[in-house]
């Protein structure tokens, strides 16, 4: 691999004009496609199969007029006054005639009418139901149907808006994803020692981020996607985009360090070894996204695919537009107190921060080793109370008309009320005349039940072959009680079945327990492929099997401090005030999966680039020990500033007001931090110490059937006398023909 890697690196090096055009071109067409094509993302993370998504399907097909996405809309008249009040209540209706003029709306609930206040009388809601599913509905009806509350708003009223219709728009691109990005230079300017060289990471992982994202956005005309997919695409391509090429312009001024280094053989070289462990590390990510397919959940394999295909566009940035790009800056890449011929040194020493380190932590690696783990073990241990769930209103930011809408009806009809279920009853099966009564039995049963507040009337279709209960709960949505309330009704649901029908307990509430439920059955599976992956693929990549264990146990207990460090953030409720959680509930159902997916790559990136170092160095010189601190300390700064440009990106997104996108930064960020700093440059270190020379051991049998991928390029050719003599040539004559 690292000899076909050196010979593209070179063409791409001489037609670097027409690599460069190329990518623009690309840009521009996907670009162009993205931004005039694009389809609509949903804000429903529906899954086939689970039975609240069974119940949706049967309304629209019996019902149509019950399936449509719904807005509440609430309002709460001020202290010491009602919403019966005669101008009050006139304002209202008229408010709500406007509502039922707009585009899509089928039907208005007068709150005074149907009795949908509270008993003081000072905080209502209307239900107004669109035409359309509650992703379909467009943003302008939604906007008409504010401008047409008004009149209710003038009479002193306050109006706020919730319900399934009414789901907050995911928006990124604010100041903190922008300080964000600013971190990542500010670190590849210290890392790298240049601002041009700090500047082309950037650069060249914005065309490959800019191109995936588009093309995602293109996409989503064909393919249902949610808004969370276009932001991880965003998140993850920008993050290994950024390191990816930072791993290789490391490697090339490192290597120009040498003041007899011809450039074009320089990045060559750096693309052959360095882009070597670029590939195999992107490859380990697009896999372990991909993977997501086997959940069997639609919404997050396309998420997964989506995120794969924007990290395989920042491989391919990494090795074909970034040595391009290396060729035109030229001489200007290489370090400036080094410009000038001198001695040709064949050994440079490595950094000494990153030998000290190595050094300490190998002297006594026993002791590291436990002491590590004890503190990864101690972090994991509130994941033991993971629960999973998707976001309620409770969970959007404070100042948002959702939150809001939240507070109010809880204030009004208690905690339950946002957490309220429907039991859709299919009396296909039972006899017309025993329709009825069988209903109503099954209302009083639900009412019974000691987790249900209230049991409300039915409503049936037109040929009473499907009937619609909405209930209550007496706790919120977040709750666990709720959760136990769900599962219950299910299991007690004996009277329809007696009589020949099915009942579903359904809503939004219902289809973020089933939505947890089905990622809680797969992450088991989705683990074990993981690891297995893990094993081989580092098997192949270093030919050791005690390396690829050492790595999975590694990665293992980074996933664990992770979750752990979310559940007490997230679940537990600490932190809230720092981070601007507006309120503690559940994990995000499917960020177990994705964090799994995504932190398997990123921590075979380290790992890659680590261990490949110390694996060169144990090829050269067949020293173990000298290799552990002298591969640490000639990768371990680049890591480091990898790993912290992960950390800023990522770090960006825990500010963002979406909480789906607050959680994933944050369980990425936190797990990549501890990944890179305490498992990789740590325990890795550690580790190899105590396995010394059987580390780099393989059985016979394996051996002969592992392939050599050459990610170390030890089969590169060696610089020649003559390779040398053209550098001094072209040093004489680079003010003739320009740097580059």
């Amino acid at each position: 691999m690292a000899s076909r890697l050196y010979t593209w690196a070179r063409w791409a090096v001489r037609r670097r004009g027409r690599v460069v055009a190329v990518w623009l071109l690309l840009l521009a067409v996907v670009g162009g496609l993205g931004i005039t094509l694009h389809g609509k993302a949903t804000t429903e993370f529906s899954v086939p199969g689970i039975e609240s998504q069974k119940a949706q399907d049967l309304l629209e097909e019996k019902f149509p007029e019950a399936a449509g996405g719904v807005v509440r809309v609430v309002l709460a008249a001020p202290e010491g006054s009602t919403l019966t009040e005669s101008k009050t209540a006139a304002a209202v209706e008229a408010s709500l005639k406007k509502v039922a003029a707009v585009s899509g709306v089928v039907d208005v609930s007068d709150p005074l009418k149907v009795k949908t206040v509270s008993r003081d009388l000072r905080i209502g809601y209307a239900d107004v139901r669109f035409r359309e599913q509650a992703s379909d509905v467009p943003e302008k009806s939604k906007d008409a149907l504010s401008e047409a509350m008004d009149q209710a708003r003038n009479a002193g009223l306050e109006v706020e808006f919730g319900g399934s219709a009414m789901e907050a728009k995911t928006e990124v691109g604010g100041p903190a994803e922008i300080v964000g990005v600013v971190v990542a230079f500010a670190v590849l300017a210290l890392a790298l020692g240049s601002l041009i060289a700090a500047g082309l990471p950037l650069l060249t992982a914005l065309v490959g981020v800019a191109i995936g994202v588009l093309g995602v956005e293109f996409m989503s005309r064909y393919v249902e996607m949610t808004s969370t997919a276009t932001v991880l695409a965003l998140m993850i391509g920008l993050a290994v985009g950024i390191d990816y090429a930072l791993f290789i312009i490391s490697r090339h001024r490192e290597q120009l360090a040498d003041p007899e280094q011809d450039v074009e053989d320089s990045i060559a070289r750096a693309v052959a070894t360095a882009g070597g462990a670029v590939v195999f590390a992107g490859a380990t990510v697009i896999i372990a996204l991909a993977a997501l397919t086997v959940t069997g959940i639609p919404f997050l394999t396309v998420m997964g695919l989506a995120a794969a295909a924007t990290v395989a566009l920042a491989v391919l940035v990494a090795v074909s537009l970034v040595p391009a790009a290396l060729g035109f800056f030229g001489e200007r890449m290489r370090p400036r107190d080094r410009r000038t011929r001198t001695t040709r040194t064949t050994e440079r020493a490595p950094g000494a921060w990153g030998l000290a380190w190595a050094r300490a932590v190998t002297r006594k690696p026993l002791l590291v080793l436990v002491a590590a783990v004890i503190g990864l073990l101690a972090l994991a241990v509130p994941a033991r109370d993971l629960r999973l769930g998707l976001p309620s209103n409770a969970s959007q930011p404070v100042d948002s008309t959702q939150h809001k809408s939240y507070d109010l009806l809880t204030e009004g009809f208690g905690p339950g009320f946002n957490a309220t279920l429907t039991a859709v009853v299919d009396l296909d099966g039972v006899p017309a005349a025993d329709r009825t009564t069988t209903v109503t039995r099954l209302r009083t049963a639900l009412a019974d039940d000691r987790g249900v507040a209230v049991a409300a009337a039915p409503v049936t279709n037109t040929d009473a072959t499907l009937a619609v209960i909405a209930v209550v709960p007496k706790t919120g949505p977040d709750a666990q009680a709720t959760t136990d309330l769900v599962h219950r009704l299910r299991e007690n649901a004996t009277t329809v079945g007696k009589a020949g029908g099915t009942l579903y307990i359904a809503g939004q509430t219902a289809a973020a327990i089933d939505v947890a439920g089905k990622l809680s059955d797969a992450l088991p599976l989705f683990i074990a492929i993981i690891v297995i992956l893990a094993l081989i693929l580092l098997t192949i990549a270093f030919r050791s099997l005690l390396v690829p264990v050492k790595a999975a146990l590694g990665f293992l207990l980074s996933v664990a401090a992770s979750l752990g460090a979310t559940v007490w953030v997230f679940q537990d409720g600490h932190l809230n005030g720092v981070l601007d959680i507006p309120s503690a509930g559940p994990v995000t159902s499917f960020l177990p999966v994705l964090l799994i997916g995504v932190l398997f790559g990123l921590a075979m990136d380290y790992e890659v680039f680590l261990v490949s170092r110390m694996r060169e160095h144990y090829e050269h010189t067949g020293d173990a020990a000298e290799a552990v601190t002298q591969g640490f300390a000639r990768s371990g700064r680049v890591v480091s500033a990898a790993a912290l440009i992960m950390v800023a990106v990522f770090g960006g997104f825990v500010f963002n007001h979406d909480p789906i996108i607050k959680s994933i930064g944050f369980a990425l960020a936190f797990g990549v931090f501890v990944d890179a700093f305490v498992v990789r440059m740590t325990l890795v270190p550690a580790a190899m110490a105590l396995l010394g020379r059987r580390a780099w051991g393989l059985p016979g049998w394996l051996d002969r059937v592992t392939p050599d991928v050459d990610i170390e390029g030890a089969k590169l050719p060696t610089r020649t006398a003559e390779q040398g003599d053209r550098q001094a040539a072209a040093e004489e004559k680079k003010d003739e023909v320009g740097v580059g």
